[in-house]
């Protein structure tokens, strides 16, 4: 009797200090009802830094191997990464750009100054025929954000005829005559972008008026998306919400934009050299997405409880200073393990809310802020960020799996985050679960319970490095990439894998 008295003391000691927590995770698969919408994986494009020239387009002419002048590397990376959509042209570019400067012979566009980033000349170049062709070659569904700031309603309007109308018209007979017979499908048009800031420094209750009169410009069958608010602005979805949707036909998406920043606006902190208070305060960070998706949400839910209405996080990622000897304007940054944590826990979040959320656009997809893909001359580096893109694309068109997370915490200098972030997705028969181990020191024993299902194939991969601060580099061996990763078979709908510090999981059950 003595014995197992001790016996039990001693096991509640050790429950006391740690010994036995771990994380355990119940998967609803009875409740796989809602779509994830592979728009949620989209990426974003603004005319800004190397993004477009240089890193998507080279001109036919390039001693770089292109087709139709668009960089045949990147081409191939972002059709192996399967991506589902591109924004394009911005951005703070997007309220500066007037769309007629883009079209016809490239030697008779007028070029302009990029007020915004660098003060560099546009030539114009890159335009409505580059971008709609591009998107058809890679495959992704094209997202146009409209010029609201400084454009007109008629200038609207207009693009919108001249890009879906198969009508006999002067915008169709236009088109014609630039070389495309046929129409483009573009289902998704932004109606301005932070008109909050560089898009025209409104007030709600102005853009929300201005917004209605533009979207009824816009004619076909179309995804309008008003320009929402920037993080924490719950008073301009409120306004926005209240004035658009006495139009309901006119408003389909509303946007939102958070960026994780380090430390402050003027000081972002480096991309590559930071200790584990830098890693813990950009995950710690990261995690607010959940809390501003729910707030927002909430509100949203008030005009449009059926949620007909799409939260569109258009632009998010890490935001970090530029790296040294670069353009300030042109924010180039690398990418390390910890942005692709970053990316990991966004997109669970993501997952986990798509009942509201529709779209999501990382910034940006080449040579800008958190990019999948680096490009320098005729040599290209994928990101830690695009690896995880590539994981979790099993998620795009899933059905969510709702599930129970209990965590332990992860601790640094008295402030605490959840350990592990985690979603989990059905399609076509087969389990996947995406997790995040954000602890760079401790692995996490992970127990399943998937109660209700037979599975006879496991399989997994993984993204980690030795270092927290490990990125890939031109001229060097990758140092973080996709790799197989073990996962035992389930007993008796019980399953329980042991996730590695500092890492980003794929485990899927067939």
């Amino acid at each position: 009797m003595r014995k197992q008295t001790y016996s039990l003391l001693f096991a509640l000691l050790l429950i006391s200090m740690g010994s036995f927590a771990q994380t355990t995770i119940s998967l609803q698969t009875d409740q796989a009802k809602t779509t994830i919408s592979k728009e949620i994986y989209g990426h974003f494009a603004e005319h800004l830094g190397r993004c477009i020239y240089g890193g998507i387009f080279v001109g036919e002419d390039s001693d770089i191997s292109n087709i139709q002048g668009y960089r045949e590397d990147v081409m191939g990376a972002l059709k192996d990464m399967h991506i589902p959509l591109l924004r394009w042209p911005g951005g703070c570019f997007a309220d500066t750009y007037h769309w007629k400067d883009g079209i016809g012979p490239r030697q008779n566009r007028p070029s302009i100054v990029n007020v915004n980033w660098g003060g560099v000349t546009e030539d114009n170049s890159f335009g409505t025929h580059e971008f709609l062709n591009f998107c058809e070659l890679i495959g992704a569904e094209p997202y146009v954000n409209i010029n609201v700031g400084s454009g007109t309603v008629q200038e609207a309007s207009e693009w919108v005829e001249y890009v879906t109308s198969s009508n006999v018209s002067p915008m169709t007979d236009l088109r014609k005559k630039n070389g495309r017979e046929k129409p483009w499908d573009v289902k998704f048009w932004g109606i301005g972008n932070e008109n909050w800031g560089c898009g025209g420094n409104m007030t709600p209750e102005y853009y929300a008026d201005l917004y209605n009169r533009f979207a009824t410009y816009c004619h076909g069958d179309l995804y309008r998306i008003a320009g929402g608010p920037n993080v924490a602005d719950y008073n301009w979805m409120e306004v926005l919400m209240q004035k658009t949707t006495r139009h309901r036909h006119l408003v389909q998406g509303v946007s939102l934009h958070y960026y994780t920043f380090t430390t402050a606006w003027e000081d972002k902190g480096s991309a590559t050299d930071f200790d584990e208070k830098g890693w813990f305060s950009v995950l710690n960070k990261t995690l607010r997405m959940d809390e501003l998706i729910t707030k927002h949400s909430a509100i949203m839910d008030k005009y449009d409880p059926e949620k007909k209405i799409g939260l569109i996080v258009d632009e998010w990622g890490d935001w970090f200073n530029v790296e040294e000897g670069t353009n300030p304007g042109f924010l180039y940054q690398q990418n390390t393990l910890r942005d692709a944590l970053v990316a990991g826990i966004n997109l669970n979040i993501f997952n986990n809310h798509s009942d509201r959320v529709k779209m999501a656009n990382i910034a940006q997809m080449v040579n800008v802020l958190q990019s999948v893909i680096l490009t320098k001359d005729d040599q290209m580096v994928l990101t830690p960020t695009y690896f995880v893109f590539k994981m979790y694309a099993v998620h795009q068109d899933a059905k969510l799996i709702p599930l129970n997370l209990n965590t332990e915490d992860y601790e640094l200098d008295g402030k605490k985050i959840p350990a592990v972030s985690a979603s989990a997705s059905e399609k076509d028969g087969v389990v996947s679960v995406t997790l995040c181990n954000l602890n760079p020191n401790k692995s996490e024993t992970v127990d399943f319970d998937i109660s209700g299902m037979d599975f006879n194939t496991s399989s997994g991969e993984i993204i980690t490095a030795e270092n927290m601060n490990d990125y890939n580099d031109f001229d060097t061996k990758e140092k973080v990439t996709l790799k197989s990763f073990e996962v035992n078979k389930p007993k008796k709908g019980k399953l329980s894998i042991e996730l590695p510090a500092k890492s980003v999981v794929l485990v899927q059950l067939q």
